[in-house]
């Protein structure tokens, strides 16, 4: 039996939603923990005494589940066909179940065999419940009859056969042994008196009938069947006093909360709606699947709710004390020792080191060229061009080889210019940067030499330019002539022997290659 847990969503109050307390109430449900059973789950009942296990029935097996379990603690598979409405009696020992094959089967919490069948339906038998005395049990049949079976003896007490369709929904007084209230498919729910052996109220719900269930006072009926939920009021002999019409599709079951009796309804549209008192929806919980069964622990700290394609959906209420240790768990951060932790080690002779990879980070201008945003690539490799000429110079050399050098050149402002002029003025005479310099120098001057003469700044930059260019160029005239002297005097103090081995030794080279 697989389980498993779907990804947890945080509430989120919809814009204009007002959030009561009742709203958070239930919003303090945790995300569902769903449990995959072997069919559709048609009955689900929570032990009334602790620790609250229920019972979960579904294709031919019923399954007890602890409060918290994922797992069943206990199964009973004594069904040769589908088993149908398994409820607890009041002390919660017992159990009881109907089926398709008619036969209604007690079982006792402890064992696995059952204590006794009843005999007597001849169709499957959806519903069965135990009477608030614990020594008779109701069932509800297809063969359109209700039947109450003494316990100890396993012999039938009563049938009761004024409904003319299917009998769905049954619902014992807790107050009174002998009432029970019944609701078919024939659109009635009727309150039976074991007493008088008939009914003593009929209502007319309009649908056929679902799901009927009794408030604590027993003043009050609730009825499901088609898309509408209907509240009655017995008192006044079956009164109807709400029609509730907010699921798009029929309404399959409805429970009680035990803080404050608040109204649980699950319908086929995959949607359970809480109601608070005025029988207004205050929460609404959505499932994966159309709903076909639903009951909530007597405490409220479980809503369990089965579906037509045999998931089990159980929701737990979460407390002050799990959130303070969620927070507190969350603010806590990383202990120092989770920093230190092997800064102090030393390998052995004979260990293996694995280098970490270091990760290398894009310069900006590296970025910008990686997105062929040529001129600010530029610009942000003139900003560094005092600390790190290189780096611009090897960003020109980059946008020479892409051929895009003229364009991020051009457009260019009178700042701008002028900082071309001081990396000139600085650096054109460094042998390393002295080739891409001039090279930028020819295509500024070809594309600014008609507005140079409009800023000042950029026309003194320039003259004082050309004035260090022209005595650096006077300079290597002088350097030119001193090498020509020192070749002179090189020339003149080698003797003539080796002047002359080595003006013949090229010749010598030349006819030693014709001959190979």
């Amino acid at each position: 039996m697989a389980s498993f847990k779907p990804t947890k969503v945080p509430f989120l109050p919809k814009l204009g939603e007002k959030v009561t307390e009742e709203t958070l109430y239930w919003k303090n449900y945790k995300s569902p923990v769903q449990i995959k059973e072997f069919g559709a789950i048609t009955k689900i009942d929570f032990s009334p005494l602790p620790p609250h296990n229920y019972a979960v029935t579904a294709s031919t097996r019923i399954h007890i589940y602890g409060p918290h379990s994922q797992e069943p603690i206990r199964s009973f598979t004594r069904f040769r066909d589908t088993a149908y409405g398994g409820r607890f009696r009041g002390d919660g020992k017992l159990l009881v179940a109907g089926s398709e094959e008619g036969l209604i089967r007690l079982f006792d919490i402890s064992g696995r065999v059952a204590l006794r069948q009843f005999k007597g339906h001849t169709k499957a038998v959806h519903m069965t419940s135990f009477l608030s005395d614990g020594f008779r049990v109701v069932s509800g049949s297809d063969d359109l009859s209700c039947r109450v079976w003494d316990v100890p003896s396993a012999v039938e007490l009563s049938s009761l056969t004024e409904h003319t369709d299917y009998i769905r929904a049954l619902a014992p007084s807790k107050l009174n042994p002998d009432l029970f209230v019944t609701g078919s498919y024939d659109h009635t729910v009727k309150v039976f008196d074991m007493r008088s052996g008939s009914s003593v109220m009929t209502m007319q719900h309009g649908h056929p009938v679902e799901c009927v269930l009794l408030y604590p006072s027993e003043a009050l009926l609730v009825s499901t069947g088609g898309r509408y939920v209907k509240v009655w009021d017995l008192l006044k002999g079956g009164q109807e006093l709400v029609s509730l019409k907010n699921h798009h599709k029929t309404v399959t079951c409805a429970c009680l909360s035990s803080v404050g009796n608040k109204l649980l309804t699950g319908s086929l549209d995959r949607h359970v709606k809480v109601y608070n008192s005025s029988y207004k929806v205050v929460h609404n919980f959505d499932c994966d699947a159309s709903i076909l069964s639903m009951a909530i622990a007597p405490d409220d700290e479980a809503l369990a709710v089965g579906m037509t394609n045999g998931v089990l959906s159980v929701r737990h209420r979460r407390h002050k004390k799990d959130k303070e240790t969620l927070t507190s768990r969350r603010r806590r951060g990383p202990s120092y020792q989770v920093f230190v932790k092997g800064k102090n080690f030393v390998p052995r002779q004979d260990d293996f080191l694995v280098s970490k990879p270091v990760k290398q980070y894009l310069r900006k201008y590296d970025k910008q060229l990686k997105s062929f945003e040529v001129s600010k690539a530029l610009d942000t490799a003139l900003l560094i061009c005092d600390i790190k000429p290189d780096v611009t110079v090897a960003v020109i050399i980059e946008l020479k080889r892409r051929g895009t050098l003229k364009n991020a050149l051009a457009g260019r402002n009178e700042e701008i210019r002028g900082c071309f002029c001081l990396l000139f003025f600085r650096h054109i005479f460094d042998p390393r940067f002295s080739r891409p310099l001039l090279m930028v120098g020819d295509i500024v001057l070809d594309l600014y030499q008609q507005v140079f003469h409009q800023s000042p700044v950029v026309e003194r930059l320039l003259q004082r330019l050309m004035e260090v260019l022209g005595r650096e160029a006077e300079l290597q005239q002088e350097l030119l002539q001193v090498l020509g002297i020192l070749d002179t005097l090189f020339t003149s103090l080698t003797p003539r022997k080796e002047v002359a081995a080595l003006a013949a030794s090229p010749v010598a080279q030349e006819s030693q290659l014709q001959a190979a």
